[in-house]
């Protein structure tokens, strides 16, 4: 199957991840430190303290996790407006700068949480990946491919 057939539901999807980002930033400040959360918080707890975690620990973490909650907002917009911008002008430049935003993000990440033995962390993280990668490369692909041809057929048309 060509990826011009299936690209208008890559960059639905890519709006998807988008929305999903969005949705979490915005409940992250609001669930932070529900009872849901408390073997999440624990094992993060564990990592840093062993099994005697004050509870100054725990407020702690539900703190930085509601302020992680306008970053990820923040990134979900800027991530949106490229997604735009990729969609609208078949740019490949615009899945280009996701596809870098991602590689340059995850593999830190992962790195920061496996010093914290936090596997959480690095099973989302690659989760992120699988399911972000995969169709921005593909969309890159295609757009370049676009822009490359359309590149050519002007060379062609300008030495006439």
């Amino acid at each position: 199957m060509k990826i011009e057939k299936i690209r208008p539901w890559l960059v639905k999807w890519m709006y998807a991840v988008v929305a999903a980002h969005l949705l979490v930033g915005i409940l992250l400040p609001w669930i932070a430190g529900l009872a849901f959360f408390d073997a999440y918080h624990h094992s993060i707890e564990t990592a840093f303290w062993g099994s005697a975690a004050p509870a100054a620990a725990r407020a702690q973490q539900v703190w930085w996790i509601s302020l992680f909650g306008p970053t990820v907002q923040g990134l979900s917009l800027w991530m949106g407006a490229l997604t735009y911008i990729g969609d609208r002008q078949r740019s490949a430049f615009a899945w280009g700068w996701l596809m870098i935003g991602v590689a340059v993000w995850a593999p830190q990440d992962m790195l920061i949480s496996l010093h914290a033995d936090a596997w959480i962390h690095v099973w989302i993280d690659c989760f992120a990946e699988l399911t972000m990668l995969p169709p921005l490369v593909c969309l890159w692909l295609n757009d370049r491919k676009r822009a490359v041809q359309e590149y050519e057929e002007g060379m062609e048309i300008a030495s006439l």
